[in-house]
């Protein structure tokens, strides 16, 4: 890509320029996101164009404000990764109102028609990778398999659930895993195939809203009321790296949980250096410079007055929103330096212990 866009400051509110492309991103307080305002800074060199990027602190009113805010400035293009998939809608809808295209970035806005485009990873592929991952590096039968998922306002907690159950289910219905801590996903482990509804009341026991506290005081009470058959070696899917790194802290401290193997997802700095002392077994990288890339190769499409580029579409419960997709790569400690150094994603001078 040759044309990309020069960020504006952060939060800035001054000024009476107008604002080509605005960007609102859920909260400061994940890595993740605060990592993908870098990137987007990184990434967006001189053009004529300019952006602005908001924060919503896990506030849907702050975010609808952030986007009223935007409008006010001139916007033509809003990309946004909503706090909330559903209760995004009536900012959105704001924007449509003013002509606005709107692009759902990494998490899909639902139950609306004011999404224009969705640019995403490939997220059921993510949950496949971490599923498969359980299964090729535990042993045996009758594995204890903690279950955890992000949160039920995010369309890709369900997603990622869904992509992991799709390859697990097989290896639970044979008893080489056991369901240890979801008497809902117990009932339902038979189901190759689960309905929205049904993932629902899964992830309504297993949700750690992406929360690593949360994901804590949960993983604290499951291990509590586990029994020992229910502890030795075990398999936890965990729904990304900050609920991995709380979660695996937790089982690590528990004397009757001789081994585990948990999953990851973002590559983030903290995790990496986490799976290279051993902690964490895996993450799911997603090259945020590719996603940003494609994020701002439409905008530019669009302000050029051209049809940006799709690969797929989902079905956000109203319309199908056309998509472009990215894929992911599995991390583990065997790869960190090829797949995170080599590709100069990050510095080997950041990790300690590396190979």
């Amino acid at each position: 890509m040759t044309v990309l866009v020069a960020a504006a400051c952060s939060n800035s509110s001054g000024g009476s320029a107008e604002v080509s492309v605005g960007i609102v991103l859920p909260t400061k307080d994940e890595p993740r996101w605060v990592q993908d305002e870098t990137r987007f800074k990184d990434a967006l060199a001189d053009s004529e164009y300019t952006t602005e990027i908001l924060f919503s602190q896990g506030s849907s009113a702050k975010e609808k404000e952030n986007v009223e805010t935007l409008i006010s400035k001139g916007i033509d293009v809003l990309i946004i990764a909503p706090h909330d998939g559903t209760a995004a809608g009536a900012a959105v809808e704001a924007a449509k109102k003013e002509g606005i295209k709107v692009i759902a970035y990494d998490r899909l806005i639902t139950d609306t028609d004011a999404v224009d485009y969705y640019v995403t990873f490939d997220s059921i592929a993510v949950g496949e990778a971490q599923g498969q991952y359980l299964i090729d590096n535990t042993e045996g039968s009758g594995i204890p398999l903690y279950l955890y998922a992000g949160a039920a306002s995010d369309n890709n907690a369900f997603l990622f659930f869904e992509g992991a159950w799709k390859v697990l289910q097989p290896k639970i219905a044979d008893g080489t895993f056991v369901i240890a801590n979801s008497s809902e996903a117990v009932a339902l482990q038979d189901k190759a195939e689960l309905t929205r509804d049904e993932m629902g009341k899964i992830l309504g026991q297993v949700t750690t809203n992406w929360d690593p506290n949360e994901a804590k005081n949960k993983a604290q009470t499951h291990l509590t009321a586990a029994g020992d058959d229910l502890k030795g070696d075990v398999a936890i899917l965990a729904p990304n790296d900050g609920t991995a790194r709380a979660i695996a802290d937790v089982f690590a401290t528990d004397g009757a949980v001789s081994s585990y193997v948990v999953t990851g997802q973002d590559a983030e700095k903290a995790s990496v250096q986490y799976i290279i002392d051993g902690k964490q077994s895996m993450t799911v990288f997603k090259d945020v410079r590719t996603l940003v890339k494609d994020a701002m190769g439409m905008a530019i499409d669009i302000l050029d007055g051209k049809t940006p580029e799709t690969t797929g579409s989902y079905n956000n419960g109203r319309v199908d929103v056309k998509a472009k997709q990215t894929d992911v790569i599995v991390v583990k400690q065997d790869n960190v330096k090829a797949e995170l150094i080599d590709s100069e994603y990050y510095e080997a001078s950041e990790f300690t212990g590396l190979e």
